[in-house]
């Protein structure tokens, strides 16, 4: 779920002032803050499960697989 912070709108500044006092990750799109919320353990295995299934299945093919991070 993304949550959105309370002022309307920030400046870049500000947003990576804030970002680097924060313990909690953030985004930036058109002056607005939103929150990113964390993964769990358990989908971080699933993820990593799932990728290394696709990456198996589609070597010597013209794909690449890649996670959200990227």
């Amino acid at each position: 779920m993304i949550q959105t912070l309370e002022q309307c709108t920030y400046t870049h500044e500000e947003y990576l002032e804030f970002e680097l006092a924060s313990e909690e990750r953030h985004e930036y799109v058109n002056g607005e803050i939103y929150l990113i919320t964390g993964g769990t353990p358990n989908h971080n295995e699933i993820a990593i499960n799932l990728a290394a299934l696709l990456k198996s299945a589609l070597r010597g093919k013209p794909y690449r697989i890649f996670g959200a991070d990227q």
